[in-house]
């Protein structure tokens, strides 16, 4: 398992982002409003908590660009 360092600002984003997807989700299987405007308002922030987490998450869990996984071994195995 790698360890990864996370900042303060980074965190806050992921978990506002995780927060609205959240209340989406609530507000799609809650009854507390008409069910027009719950499906409406449920939808569009499910959906933007949706969408902002997968650039970030990719930000956050890509490999760093100084590291590379090792292609040495591959090409012995392949014979190249």
């Amino acid at each position: 398992m790698q360890d990864r360092r996370i900042k303060i600002p980074e965190l806050a984003l992921v978990a506002g982002t995780r927060g609205i997807l959240g209340v989406g989700l609530g507000l799609l299987i809650s009854e507390r409003l008409r069910p027009r405007r719950r499906r409406t308002i449920g939808w569009t922030l499910f959906l933007i908590g949706v969408a902002s987490t997968i650039p970030i998450a990719a930000r956050l869990f890509r490999w760093p660009r100084n590291h590379e996984p090792s292609r040495g071994r591959e090409s012995a195995i392949m014979g190249g």
